[in-house]
């Protein structure tokens, strides 16, 4: 990264303090929120507000709402968030997306790239003035929301993470034009309640997508790698899962609760002259820096195709 790369890059997250970013207390309280579709993304989110405790509406019961084509998910959302939310369904609401949106403070576009632009016709004419939209698709530029809605709509793009299920994602969030640092603010702190949040102009975005937003399915890769290896010097599948899977996760919890990078973390568990050394130096001979960033330029690459055919 070069140095005037990383002076637009301000991490952000519920214990780290936003660098170089206008003061602004975080708010204690939501307004009503809406999510269009609730898959892995914005389930993820959905669940991480609903269990930080913040309020949402004053507590209102239907602060919060949700929806989804088949009128089945609804159900199970209902009944798996019991009294926090109010569900609606497509198949059930042919206006399920206009009715959540109405007096909604907080739009959350959870929808894939290609039912963007329907489901933004869809809402237009009912967004409550001063609601914040916020588009978890990949692919869809903040130009192509705001062109679609009210003149003057605050519009931001989100990437995060799969880990976001388990509280423990990164979120890459870029503001449109015109956004505020009051609802700056808002936004990120919904994305705090499933992980940090690394605010970044939307020329980045992409490039954040390639690395923390595939980067899960990276390193799942590389323990199925693992696993294989493991396998292939004569332990069994279950020995090799519970070897290869739990040395990630220890590796993880260290690197994350130890204060040290990866590189003081590798320097300490590698003796010169020693195994770990020896392994190392087989390992990369496998070029895998290069060939990684080749693959983040890959991703890139499609990401620009994808917005482009979203346009």
């Amino acid at each position: 990264m070069t140095e005037s790369a990383s002076e637009n890059l301000h991490p952000t997250s519920a214990v780290a303090a936003d660098a170089g970013s206008p003061s602004a207390a975080a708010p204690n309280a939501f307004p009503a929120i809406a999510f269009l579709g609730v898959g892995s993304m914005n389930g993820a989110i959905l669940h991480g507000l609903i269990a930080s405790g913040i309020p949402v509406a004053d507590g209102a019961d239907d602060g919060i709402r949700a929806t989804n084509r088949s009128a089945a998910k609804a159900d199970a959302l209902a009944s798996e968030y019991s009294g926090r939310l109010h569900a609606l369904s497509g198949e059930r609401e042919a206006d399920a997306n206009s009715a959540a949106v109405r007096g909604a403070g907080i739009v959350v576009l959870g929808v894939k790239p290609y039912q963007v632009s329907e489901v933004l016709r869809d809402i237009r004419g009912d967004l409550a003035p001063g609601a914040i939209v916020v588009s978890v698709a990949a692919g869809v530029t903040i130009a192509s929301i705001a062109g679609a809605l009210p003149s003057g709509t605050p519009v931001f793009r989100a990437m995060p993470n799969t880990p976001a299920r388990v509280g423990a994602g990164v979120t890459g969030l870029a503001a449109g034009p015109g956004a505020t640092d009051e609802q700056r603010m808002l936004v990120k702190s919904l994305f705090e309640t499933v992980g940090a949040v690394l605010e970044i102009p939307e020329s980045r975005i992409d490039d954040l997508a390639a690395v923390s937003g595939s980067g899960p399915a990276y390193l799942f890769a590389f323990v199925e790698q693992f696993e294989q290896a493991a396998q292939n010097i004569g332990f069994t599948a279950d020995e090799a899962r519970l070897l290869a899977d739990q040395t990630v996760i220890g590796a993880a919890r260290l690197l994350d609760e130890s204060g040290q990078t990866a590189e003081q973390l590798r320097i300490a568990v590698t003796s010169p002259g020693g195994t770990t050394q020896e392994a190392l130096a087989v390992i990369s001979r496998g070029g895998q820096v290069e060939n990684l960033t080749e693959a983040l330029h890959a991703a890139i690459d499609r990401a620009q195709e994808m917005a482009a055919e979203n346009a």
